[in-house]
């Protein structure tokens, strides 16, 4: 299917297209989405498994939104809510596309809400300040390849595994990069390989992230850190109990924010025979490898 603007395809919007695709299909949907500026909540149902959503370029296919916690005003939930883009089929894949929120600083307002298993983004921006990217789902594997991830506080927070690989992820104010709330019984939490932290003029004081649950983990491995980075690199959150069941780590980091021997006694350096674990196939295990065939 493809989705234009102008009415040279077969739908104008996104979700126009989604509500026409089948449920539980057998092969892969592809909806291909030509340049414009999409001006839409766009919802992928459970029972749209399968979808593909392909935007002509990055720069130029624009989902975009505006919701935010107070606007929605659903009480103390409201922050879910606000998606720009809530995908919660199985097996999604978007390529070349910006997902936006751009409610500002407003308080919590998410542009991504990736609450699905076997999720592959790819080349895509996702634009926010506070909470810009949820990934939610205890069990759920998702995986980031190439991509531009910002916002302000707590700006990629959730419990599923995620693999961030060869992403920029750039903090827009002063506060706190990450919030996992990894299952305790979950091998792995957030892992950034090979990214680049970088940050808006005038932020000097990042952590790398903070426990949303107790037994958060949160891995980077040979990632270049900005001079935002603050020495001590994490931080508990006010929880005491946090700093014994967390597992935060670095691995062969580098840049002015790498500073391992300042960091807080209660995180990790890798040794290299540790670092050896973190490799695509165990983060992503699944019976299928799904992320082979991407």
């Amino acid at each position: 299917m493809l989705v234009s603007k102008d009415g040279t395809g077969d739908f104008t919007t996104i979700q126009e297209a989604i509500n026409a695709s089948k449920a539980f299909p057998y092969q892969r949907v592809l909806i291909h989405i030509k340049n414009g500026v999409y001006n839409e909540k766009v919802h992928v149902y459970s029972w749209n498994t399968h979808i593909s959503l392909i935007g002509e370029s990055k720069e130029n296919t624009i989902i975009t939104f505006d919701d935010y916690f107070d606007k929605i005003d659903l009480g103390r939930n409201s922050t879910f809510h606000t998606s720009t883009l809530l995908v919660e089929g199985n097996n999604f894949i978007a390529k070349n596309l910006t997902v936006q929120n751009t409610s500002g600083t407003v308080g919590q307002a998410i542009a991504l809400s990736a609450n699905a298993d076997k999720c592959y983004f790819d080349n895509c921006s996702f634009l926010g300040f506070q909470d810009t990217l949820y990934t939610s789902g205890e069990g759920f594997k998702q995986y980031f390849k190439n991509c531009f991830i910002e916002g302000s506080t707590d700006f990629i927070f959730g419990e599923a595994t995620v693999l961030f690989e060869n992403c920029e992820i750039r903090s827009k104010t002063n506060s706190y990069i990450t919030a996992a709330s990894t299952p305790k019984t979950q091998d792995f939490g957030y892992v950034f390989k090979n990214c680049k932290l970088t940050a808006d003029e005038n932020v000097s004081e990042v952590y790398l992230g903070r426990p949303w649950r107790m037994y958060a983990k949160t891995v980077f491995i040979e990632c270049k850190m900005g001079k935002h980075i603050k020495p001590e690199g994490w931080h508990n959150w006010s929880n005491k109990e946090a700093e014994t069941n967390t597992f935060y780590a670095e691995f062969n980091c580098s840049d002015e924010g790498y500073k391992p021997e300042s960091r807080v006694n209660w995180s990790h350096q890798l040794k290299k025979s540790q670092a050896k674990k973190y490799t695509i196939d165990n983060i992503l295990k699944s019976n299928t490898k799904w992320y082979q065939n991407l």
